[in-house]
């Protein structure tokens, strides 16, 4: 769902509005129950109602929240992402994942003093005008600095940056490639480092929107076991587990440019969220929480590709196996046959999506996969029959 424009436009059997949750399950105000896939697109990376990070978060809440200026928990917090997060001297929070990469990009230009960005065609970085991808109510002077390169087209980035010339402020970059409505590319690690390269050279910041991968990727950011740093980096969704929290992580270089560049929010310092984020940074080092994570998202996926086979419908399974996505060989522009299987798969008890990125969470036990697997198995036979009747 994107903000107020509501899950009408989602298959019929998934529900527009949530009563609660507890794991990896949920239950919509009817009364069904589903076992849970999107993870509220992100933010659940431990569970819901995860009896840790909801008691730290309760308990702050009981002291204090919001105040007239930070807790005390805001300073463990930054602490602990700097020694967690290697490419990290300092922290910036905020609320959301926009706040988050709307501040890199100011802190970017803040230091360098210089105004072009590159962003890669078709990717998301937030609804800001700069980025939104739903361009009604923006003008071409919200994004008159910015330039596009293709995605691990190295030689795109090159031309691009020649275009900034001496004005290029930074690059912004996902993880892997994860657009809405296309099937996902992981990173080719020398089109990281060509782009870290193009940086160094240019003296321009290199932003990793880890927003909706940080944490669910690698423990210490995304492109930690590729081996590149960069100088910014943008966090939110899984960072407190489902409290709102965002925050911008930056390295020595751009520590004099975010302080002085002007951000706030009212509830920016709202500690409840920071308390939770805590807990959820500590538990996520402490459980082997990624470890269960890539497990579940491994089983789910050799799962799906042996029914696919058993009812001879081609599939294709792209991005990592914490942040699934399944697409259907032949289907059209509107996702038909992924809106048949989503909607068959809801009415069984398994809550997917049909062109956005999936998410496993640390709750997903075998069991879990394997319940759902009963109710793909289903929508898999539902699909092969839509084939046979085209």
């Amino acid at each position: 769902m994107y903000g107020h424009q509501n899950a009408g436009r989602l298959p019929a059997a998934l529900p527009q509005f949530m009563a609660e949750g507890d794991g990896c399950r949920v239950r919509d105000v009817d009364g069904n129950d589903y076992i849970d896939f999107m993870c509220s697109y992100g933010p659940i990376i431990l569970g819901h109602r995860h009896p840790v990070v909801d008691a730290a978060a309760l308990d702050q809440q009981l002291r204090a929240d919001c105040q007239n200026g930070p807790g005390e928990v805001m300073v463990e917090l930054a602490e602990r992402l700097v020694d967690v997060v290697d490419h990290a001297d300092w922290a910036i929070f905020s609320k959301n994942g926009t706040d988050a990469t709307t501040t890199c990009v100011t802190v970017a230009r803040a230091t360098t003093e210089r105004r072009k960005v590159l962003v890669a065609e078709g990717a998301y970085h937030g609804a800001a005008p700069w980025c939104t991808p739903i361009i009604n109510g923006v003008v071409p002077d919200d994004r008159a600095h910015l330039l596009h390169y293709q995605f691990n087209d190295l030689d795109s980035a090159d031309k691009a940056a020649s275009v900034a010339g001496d004005d290029l402020a930074a690059i912004v970059v996902s993880p892997f490639r994860h657009d809405a409505r296309h099937e996902q590319e992981l990173v080719d690690p020398n089109f990281a480092r060509g782009l870290r390269s193009i940086c160094d050279g240019a003296g321009a910041a290199l932003i990793l929107d880890d927003v909706r991968c940080g944490f669910r990727m690698a423990y210490g950011g995304s492109w930690e076991p590729i081996g590149v740093a960069p100088d910014l980096s943008a966090w939110s969704k899984a960072i407190a587990n489902g409290y709102p929290l965002a925050a911008v992580l930056g390295n020595e270089r751009f520590r004099a440019g975010a302080e002085k560049i002007y951000v706030t929010g009212s509830f920016w310092f709202s500690a409840a969220a920071m308390a939770a984020g805590l807990a959820t940074v500590d538990t996520l080092g402490s459980e082997s929480a990624l470890a269960k994570i890539e497990r579940a998202g491994a089983r789910l996926r050799d799962g799906l590709a042996a029914q696919a086979r058993g009812h001879g419908v081609e599939i294709r399974q792209t991005g990592p196996p914490q942040m699934p996505l399944l697409t259907f060989a032949g289907d059209d522009e509107k996702f038909t046959l992924a809106s048949e299987w989503t909607d068959v798969a809801a009415r069984r008890g398994a809550y997917f999506h049909p062109w956005h990125n999936w998410f496993l969470s640390a709750a997903h036990t075998d069991a879990d996969i394997d319940e759902a697997l009963l109710a793909t198995d289903e929508a898999f036979a539902a699909v092969r029959k839509a084939l046979d009747h085209r």
